[in-house]
């Protein structure tokens, strides 16, 4: 599959354009993990993606950890 391939696919299932390349991986992964394309053709695109600038969503650390966050219930 190459990269217009992929983008053609996600706008047919999602009926619109990616934003982003990480849009386009986010995707991507769901096919590999749902077991619809294979480890050789994962790593193909990932890397294409990744050279990109592309990031994963599992690859993402907040730069400035949330801490001491309160969060209260008010009832209505």
């Amino acid at each position: 599959m190459l990269i217009h391939d992929l983008v053609d696919k996600y706008m047919t299932e999602r009926n619109y354009t990616p934003e982003t390349v990480n849009d386009l991986l986010d995707y991507y992964q769901f096919l590999y993990v749902s077991g619809q394309i294979d480890i050789k053709r994962y790593h193909r695109i990932f890397a294409c993606l990744h050279k990109q600038g592309a990031t994963s969503a599992f690859e993402y650390e907040p730069k400035r950890p949330i801490t001491n966050a309160c969060y209260t219930y008010s009832p209505i």
